[in-house]
């Protein structure tokens, strides 16, 4: 591409908005991207559980877009450091995983994340690494060297390790030496530009401390936003399993869309589609919500399942609410005897906290054959079939075997 069109393609994704910080600089950024030297970009993610959701497909996307212009990209995967935990914004150390957990996460991700980033490319694929592969060949001896690099009070910085100092929470010495295990895989990959999340900052800053200090040259940081709800401030989090999520059907992931809160949608648009600025703005979200958030489920449908699907999904989803008929092709969900009790039921449909569904049940968004339940104590009795409706777009077909 000639210097016009590149530079008209980094103005597109530096303004977009999916991008909040760069360090050293934009500017300095701007202008390697601009340069006929071709970097390497990297995304790091541990893999702590089966499914990515949308706040992570924005940051693939962007991986993408720079893979495009003829950079080397990496996803890279931790499945050593899952096996560790990150403690960012964390008040208690995480579970820790298998390395077999963590692999077997890997390979559902890359799955997931196939139709928003090309590793079949011919000339210039996507590719995928673990971090294994270089911590496993570490040392005692190259482990001492790393951790001289930082010093306990700059660990001490981190806000969530100050909170649990101030609450007398243990902090385990796993965690605390965490950021140097992440800003390490930027020296095994000799990156130029890591892409992180907000919430990452400080680990991608150690990573630029360290490539500085064992490749002597600087390393960019982008930072991207965490998809947070402008309102509530509540983010996608795999952790506590909120957010759309990339495991799962059209149908469902349409629905999902379609149930999130309106002051959402400009941001899926943003960052989950590559619908232009304009053209979101001409949607007026503010007086057409409903339209909005039929316009945006098509979009990222499609993206993530393909254009029939997307209609598929569109046109159920318009005859199930608008005619208010039961959906043909709701889930169906079998259970071992004809009685079984509501919060069960509903634990086998939606994959949500019990105090969470409970609260669907006292709130009266739980309905059987067409009539309300009001406990979650009670016993269902399901003779062949039973039609479950679990809030304004969950439809469950149960069958007892």
């Amino acid at each position: 591409m000639d210097k016009s069109e590149k530079l008209a393609r980094i103005e597109k994704i530096l303004s977009r908005g999916v991008i909040k910080n760069i360090m050293p600089s934009e500017e300095e950024f701007k202008a390697r991207l601009l340069s006929d030297e071709s970097m390497r970009f990297y995304i790091g993610a541990d893999p702590t559980s089966n499914s990515l959701h949308l706040s992570h497909a924005k940051n693939f996307m962007l991986l993408e877009e720079f893979r495009q212009l003829g950079h080397k990209v990496f996803v890279l995967f931790g499945d050593l450091t899952a096996c560790i935990g990150d403690p960012s914004d964390r008040n208690s150390a995480r579970a820790r995983l298998t390395r077999e957990q963590a692999r077997k996460n890997v390979e559902d991700w890359v799955r997931q994340i196939r139709p928003i980033i090309n590793f079949d490319d011919l000339e210039n694929p996507a590719e995928v690494v673990l971090n294994s592969t270089w911590f496993d060949k570490m040392s005692v001896t190259n482990l001492i060297d790393l951790l001289s690099n930082s010093t306990v009070q700059r660990m001490l910085e981190r806000d969530m390790f100050q909170k649990r100092l101030s609450e007398n929470r243990p902090i385990h010495l796993h965690e605390f030496i965490y950021p140097m295990f992440q800003g390490f895989d930027s020296v095994a990959l000799d990156v130029d530009v890591e892409i992180c999340g907000l919430d990452q900052t400080f680990n991608a800053l150690m990573g630029r401390t360290l490539v500085k200090r064992f490749k002597d040259k600087e390393k960019f940081v982008v930072c991207v936003n965490l998809m947070e709800n402008p309102v509530t401030g509540e983010l996608m989090s795999k952790s506590n399993g909120t957010g759309v999520f990339l495991n799962i059907d059209a149908q469902t992931m349409f629905g999902q869309i379609m149930a999130l809160p309106d002051e959402m949608i400009k941001l899926i648009l943003i960052n989950n589609t590559r619908v232009s600025l304009e053209e979101i703005e001409a949607l007026d979200i503010k007086n057409h919500p409903r339209d909005a958030k039929i316009f945006t489920a098509t979009e990222v449908v499609r993206i993530f399942h393909g254009q029939k699907a997307a209609n598929n999904a569109k046109q159920t989803f318009l005859e199930t609410f608008s005619n208010k008929t039961f959906p043909a092709d709701a889930p169906v969900i079998e259970i071992e005897t004809p009685e079984i009790q509501v919060l069960e039921l509903l634990k086998k449909c939606k994959n949500e906290s019990n105090s969470e569904l409970r609260r669907l049940v006292k709130q009266g968004a739980v309905s059987a054959d067409g009539k309300k339940i009001t406990d979650e104590t009670s016993i269902l009795e399901v003779k062949q079939e039973l039609q479950l409706k679990v809030g304004k777009r969950g439809f469950f077909l149960i069958r007892s075997k």
